[in-house]
């Protein structure tokens, strides 16, 4: 799976349209003061971040080449294959690559018992005085028997704006990218995301 670390997003330029949301933004707003000028600059920044997220996609955004599993792939295959590739979840294709449910640590964790979020420090006291560790669960299955479905997923012309209420109101740590057909196409994750925000954030007065 490729590293998406070298994307590079334009540097919100201020419109004077920007400038003039500012003013109208700012309480009280009389004389231009070196200090009215940094408050109008900071506003009319933050305005024209919020633009530049609206106005990049996910496309541009996403990583093209995805680590995916197959349905029919047993669950210790797939947690190796996870592991191998230091991910901690992966979208679920068919033999034609649509997308058809996500995997991740979250669905190993509540089929072993332990819930959606135990702390690294729950697990251990568990096999400290469990050996099994309820692995047990796992010898024998798929991946179709524990995936998330129906898949949560965005389509390329979508907005990091529209991204990022997808993985906050949903609570999510990736979003596969699907084209017309289903396939799919790229994923965007929380780094990417991060990735994203920071590069709108740079430049902006202190």
């Amino acid at each position: 799976m490729s590293e998406n670390s070298n994307k590079h997003f334009p540097q919100p330029s201020i419109s004077e349209q920007d400038i003039i949301g500012a003013m109208h933004a700012i309480q009280g707003y009389i004389d231009i003061t070196p200090g009215d000028f940094k408050k109008i600059y900071q506003v009319a920044y933050t305005m024209a971040a919020e633009r530049l997220l609206q106005s990049v996609t996910a496309a541009e955004l996403m990583t093209k080449t995805v680590l995916c599993v197959e349905p029919a792939m047993t669950l210790m295959k797939a947690a190796a294959l996870l592991a191998d590739y230091q991910v901690s979840g992966a979208p679920v294709v068919d033999n034609d690559a649509v997308l058809v449910g996500i995997v991740s640590e979250k669905d190993f964790l509540e089929e072993m018992g332990f819930g959606s979020n135990p702390s690294f420090m729950q697990i251990v006291t568990h096999c400290l005085h469990d050996k099994s560790c309820m692995i047990g669960n796992l010898h024998g299955r798929t991946v179709a028997e524990i995936m998330t479905k129906p898949p949560i997923s965005g389509f390329p012309e979508m907005s990091v704006g529209s991204i990022s209420s997808i993985f906050a109101n949903q609570k999510i740590n990736r979003l596969p990218i699907v084209g017309k057909q289903g396939s799919i196409v790229g994923i965007v994750t929380r780094t990417d995301l991060a990735h994203a925000y920071n590069i709108c954030a740079e430049g902006g007065l202190q």
